[in-house]
């Protein structure tokens, strides 16, 4: 091998150990979540809806938060208080930080869930987090867009209902993009290392 071939072979090493460094910064850097992860999603883009004072409401007003949205209505037995629950405490695992994860809460049942239900509701669990309601069609159509799923159940005596739906929630990022879908059941832990994942993000 004469000096030319072997400065030449030396360059194209040195040039595929240099795109092998880059791409392994390029994986570092992407974040890793628990959770479902659906960046770049198509769907489930914003929110328009209205919040408790009748103000229509988008994912843009929580710039610079993690957003956490959830689907559900007041009269849940179970899985809508559990979610709750655990966005309280995941807000108040991060401390300082608690300030920059933002709780959505969309009724479901905007028949029953009025205004002064919802804002009484979530007091239960943080007078900070956001309900929002719409009509019956205005739900039904934001729903679709997150490929969310719900249907009312008859109760045992006339008018009594209940709905079964989609239990996950939607977590967006601090510029508003949704991330990860959080399937019911992770617990604060596994929300709480997503959210903490998020806010240590770099805003691009």
């Amino acid at each position: 091998m004469n000096k030319r071939t072997a400065l030449r072979v030396l360059g194209l090493t040195a040039m595929a150990w240099g795109a092998l460094a880059l791409s392994g910064c390029s994986r570092e850097a992407k974040t890793s979540f628990q959770g479902v992860d659906v960046t770049g999603a198509e769907y489930a883009k914003d929110i328009p809806l209205r919040d408790v004072d009748g103000k229509q409401r988008s994912i843009k007003d929580f710039a610079g938060k993690v957003v956490v949205v959830f689907f559900g209505y007041t009269q849940c037995p179970d899985v809508c208080p559990t979610t709750l629950q655990e966005l309280v405490e995941v807000k108040q695992q991060l401390g300082a930080d608690g300030d920059r994860l933002q709780g959505v809460f969309v009724t479901l049942d905007p028949e029953r869930d009025t205004p002064e239900v919802l804002k009484a509701y979530l007091g239960n669990f943080d007078p900070g987090f956001v309900g929002l309601h719409g009509t019956p069609d205005e739900t039904a159509a934001v729903a679709k867009d997150f490929k969310l799923f719900y249907k009312k159940v008859p109760g045992k005596t006339e008018g009594a209902y209940t709905l079964d739906h989609s239990a996950g929630s939607y977590v967006y990022d601090t510029a508003g993009r949704l991330r990860v879908y959080e399937r019911y059941g992770g617990g604060p832990q596994v929300l709480g290392a997503d959210v903490k994942a998020l806010l240590q993000e770099k805003r691009s």
